[in-house]
Parts: C-alpha cells; structure tokens; sequence
C-alpha cells in the first residue's frame, strides 16, 4: 500500500503556488505532474509525503509556443507532446533524439518535460540535451518568478536551486538557427524503456569554417548531468580536426566521475563517454560542413 496523504487538485497555477507557500518541509508536501517518478518512490515508501498537489493538468503548465527566436514549452508538457507537435524539427535534433528513446511508450504520454529536470536524476533523458540548447527555466512562487539557466539549476545528486514553494513552470531555449547542429547518444543495455548507461549530447554552430558555439552535455556519469566546458572551449574557435575532436572527447571522459552500478562499470561508461563524444562531434561538424544539419 501506499504511505497516507491528502491529494489537492487545484484549478489554476494560481492555486497551486498558494498550497506552496504554505510548505516548510520539502518533503511534507510535493508537486505531482506526470508522477512517473514520484509514484515509484511513493510505491517504495522512498518518500512519504503528506500532501501531494496535482500540478499536471493545469493549463497554465501546458502549451509549447514558438516565436521571437525561442521555443517555450509548460512545465507539464509531456514527452509524447513534444514529440508529436507538427512543429517539432525546431525544437532541436538533441531533444527530439533524447524524447524518442525516452522509456515506453504508456511512460511517454504521461512523463513532462518539468517533472524530468526536477526528479534530479543524473540519467535524466531530457536533460543533456536542453543543456546543450541553452534552456534556460523559469520558477515561479506565490510572490514572484525568476529564470535561471538550466545549467545553474542543480546543486548535486537530486537536489537544486528550486525552493519548496516554487513550482518550475516554464523550459525555454534560442531555436536552434541555421548553421546549427545538435545530436543525442543514449547507451542503454536494450532499445527501448530501459535507465541510461550513458547519456551524451552536443551542439555546434559554424560560420566561415570555424567552430562559433559547442556544447557538450553528459548524463548518468557524474552525481548530476553537467556539460563539459573545458572540452566546449578547446573547440570554440577552430576548425574541427579530427585531432581536436579527439583531444575533446578525451578531456569529456577525464571530467565525467561514474560509478560502478547493475548496469556498468564506472570504467565502462568512461571509456564510452570517450567513444561517444568523439562520435557525436565528429557526425555534427561532418554534417555543417556538408549544409546537412541534423
């Protein structure tokens, strides 16, 4: 059985702040989306809230706008979502990439964009590639907002900037321009609806044949997912040799600090994150110099 709680289902985004700002223990009461997560931990007695405020039908939290240089997308808009908007090659090769491999199907159609940045987990799909596009969010509380770039937004293992009375409403990011490339590896031990081995994604742009932007974004191999800003830097500025691209993906893997778990040796993953950068760059940059930009 599950733990006891109340279950609030406010109308608005309005409503849900209010029961928010009454919260002095994060862990008494907690914002439900898809509950993909939550549920699960619930179902563990991981967690053992008191209240649960139903967030992932609100209307304020849904919609995925496209206009002044930017996609926005609603905290609860969910993977299947982003997936079947008929606008969806401007969001970004990576996040299209990173939604397609996102667990099962039945997981897809409930799983929000919000509820997989704030789950924390390092092998969070969505998260190396809105790294790599820049996303920025935005937290909102009963007294006020702020936006913050993603990259600021953890802190450590499951944890981050996000107050227990703020709800994260709203992902934006610059769509990518043209000149622009983006891609996501996720290694996994099956195709399909299984936890990341190793989670990779890159973003270059280019202009007159030199390397004007690069990110690199990992997942599952560090206590959160982070991008591997040494590694940006070598390549910003250059042209992409095979041997810069190289010396990149090896100061990814020397960054990247994984564990040994059921799934991979800490080893294992390193050596992949070496493989798989190495790989992503290398296909971005071929595909910009060939005016094919996935």
């Amino acid at each position: 059985m599950y733990a006891e709680f109340d279950l609030l289902t406010p109308a608005a985004v309005g409503g849900a702040l209010d029961e928010l700002a009454k919260v002095e223990n994060e862990e008494d009461c907690m914002p439900l989306g898809g509950g993909t997560n939550l549920v699960v931990d619930l179902r563990a007695r991981a967690v053992a809230p008191k209240v649960l405020i139903s967030v992932g039908r609100l209307s304020g939290l849904r919609g995925i706008e496209l206009g002044e240089g930017r996609v926005s997308m609603g905290g609860a808009v969910t993977v299947s979502e982003i997936l079947r908007h008929p606008e969806r090659s401007r969001f970004g090769p990576a996040l299209i990439g990173a939604a397609q491999v996102f667990a099962g199907q039945m997981v897809r159609n409930t799983a929000t964009i919000a509820g997989n940045i704030c789950c924390g987990s390092p092998a969070a799909d969505l998260v190396p590639p809105l790294l790599a596009l820049d996303a920025v969010v935005r937290l909102e509380c009963s007294a006020g907002s702020r936006e913050l770039p993603l990259a600021d937004y953890f802190t450590g293992y499951k944890s981050s900037v996000r107050k227990p009375n703020e709800l994260l409403t709203r992902v934006w990011w610059p769509e990518p321009p043209a000149g622009s490339a983006s891609l996501f590896y996720k290694l996994a031990r099956r195709k399909g609806d299984a936890i990341t081995v190793v989670g990779v994604a890159v973003s270059l742009a280019r202009e007159n044949g030199i390397c004007t932007r690069a990110r690199i974004a990992l997942g599952a191999v560090a206590p959160v997912v982070e991008r591997v800003r040494p590694a940006e830097a070598m390549l910003e500025g250059n042209a992409l040799e095979p041997d810069l691209i190289e010396a990149a993906a090896r100061a990814a893997a020397q960054q990247s600090s994984p564990i040994d778990d059921v799934r991979a040796s800490g080893k294992y993953r390193r050596q992949q994150v070496f493989v798989l950068v190495r790989r992503l760059l290398s296909r971005a940059w071929r595909s910009l110099s060939e005016g094919d930009h996935p």
